[in-house]
């Protein structure tokens, strides 16, 4: 491809995918607040977050695999590969409103096992596209200061895909009820579906030149040598629950109208998804924000004033369910946008998208410092410990089934304290 000419078919394509990743992504939650209130699920809120587990179970399978897929196949194939996938994926999700509906298994709902092997399916397609887009983007912006900033304008989508996904499902679920099923939003599945397979035709006829590939011999076990890296990796695990576990747990907070929040259960749903939806949105502004300050402030500083400020939130937040604040919400799509009465510690955990925004990019710089030419085999290591987005929200609401939502945040607020530990301490450059 001429580096002078931009593809621009391709990069509506790669930031389409871009927002599909989180669009996938973010559907767990909002559609989990369906499936807990199924007879046999009765409420469970681990159940219910179960969805989300199998998505990011399959980071753990698929992290570094993804990465040889690039090698063996290229960019190309293997971005066809991730959205065929996908498309799979959210068909079987689609399917689990047909199948098995009525039928029991180890007493839970039968299509329920048909849904989560979906999420399951859809996990391995997010872990090969977020493997794919980012070298995608800035191939296709030539590289240098132009392929950053397509790689920035894509992450920007992602963002606002996350914030419109728990809004949009929210708003289509209305009042959750136990005669409430998948199949009331299909309309979203409709368009993923639609969106991965206009994707596919597209990418067939959009040429490119694939880069060459490192063909490197090193052994993921070589990394272990370098103890920041470790700590490191057991940090980005956290924190990638810590930003799945705080606005999913919210979500059921809010939508559960018995042991959450108290809200009218004719607009729970719909309003738990737009507030879930306003800390996606606060992602969106912190990332914004933090590129332009991240030449000037170090990664270090950013990682430990943003860990210390998530845990007072968070810790206020447990404290605050009983206190009353304003805030506008999305009631539905026929009430439209109201200002609602809610717990002043919905507000303070939708805050915390502006300290979750950044630790991403600062625990990965941090932990690769020194690395050098091993960065690139460090980077799928950290794909597959994404796992940690389904393992710790689905421990913190096996937490709120036995306690109460509010007293899981201490799982939260533990995992905040070993990032800012690692930010101020395990971040140190030394080798094991």
């Amino acid at each position: 491809m001429n580096k002078n000419k931009t593809n621009w078919v391709a990069v509506l394509t790669m930031m389409f995918l871009f927002g599909m990743i989180s669009f996938v992504t973010n559907l767990a939650a909002p559609i989990g607040v369906i499936w807990k209130q199924a007879p046999g699920i009765d409420g469970s809120s681990f159940w219910g977050m179960m969805g989300n587990m199998m998505n990011f179970l399959a980071y753990l399978f698929m992290g570094i695999p993804a990465g040889k897929l690039i090698t063996n196949h290229g960019y190309k194939k293997t971005t066809l590969i991730g959205v065929g996938v996908g498309f799979c994926g959210v068909l079987v999700q689609f399917l689990s409103g047909k199948i098995g509906v009525g039928a029991t298994l180890a007493g839970l709902p039968a299509n329920f096992f048909v849904y989560l092997l979906g999420a399951f399916i859809c996990g391995f397609s997010v872990c090969i596209l977020n493997t794919v887009v980012n070298p995608m983007l800035n191939l296709l912006g030539g590289g240098g200061n132009r392929g950053n900033q397509l790689v920035q304008i894509g992450g920007s989508f992602n963002s606002l895909m996350g914030t419109l996904t728990p809004m949009l499902v929210g708003a289509l679920i209305g009042q959750i009820t136990k005669d409430t099923a998948i199949s009331d939003v299909n309309t979203v599945l409709y368009m993923a579906m639609g969106v991965f397979a206009a994707t596919f035709c597209v990418l067939i006829f959009v040429p490119f030149v694939e880069p060459e590939q490192d063909k490197t011999n090193a052994s993921v076990k070589s990394l272990f040598q370098y103890r920041h890296l470790v700590f490191g990796v057991i940090a980005i695990a956290l924190y990638v629950g810590v930003e799945i576990g705080i606005p999913g747990t919210l979500n059921f907070f809010l939508a559960d109208s018995e042991k959450g929040a108290g809200l009218d259960p004719a607009t729970a749903a719909s309003i738990a998804g737009s507030v879930a939806a306003m800390y996606w949105l606060l992602m969106l502004c912190g990332r914004f924000v933090s590129s332009f300050i991240s030449g000037k402030v170090s990664s270090k500083m950013q990682l430990t004033v943003t860990s210390a400020v998530a845990i007072v939130l968070v810790v206020l937040a447990m404290f605050t369910a009983e206190v009353d604040i304003k805030m506008p919400v999305l009631k539905g799509f026929s009430e439209g946008f109201a200002v609602m009465t809610l717990p002043l510690s919905a507000l303070l955990l939708v805050l915390c998208g502006l300290c979750t925004s950044v630790m991403w990019g600062t625990i990965f710089n941090l932990s690769v410092e020194g690395l050098g030419k091993q960065s690139a085999l460090a980077s799928g290591l950290f794909m597959t410990m994404v796992v940690g987005g389904g393992v710790l929200p689905l421990i913190q609401n096996a937490i709120a089934d036995a306690t109460s939502y509010m007293v899981s945040y201490w799982v939260v607020v533990a995992a905040l304290a070993y990032i800012l530990w690692f930010a101020v301490m395990g971040s140190k450059v030394k080798n094991a």
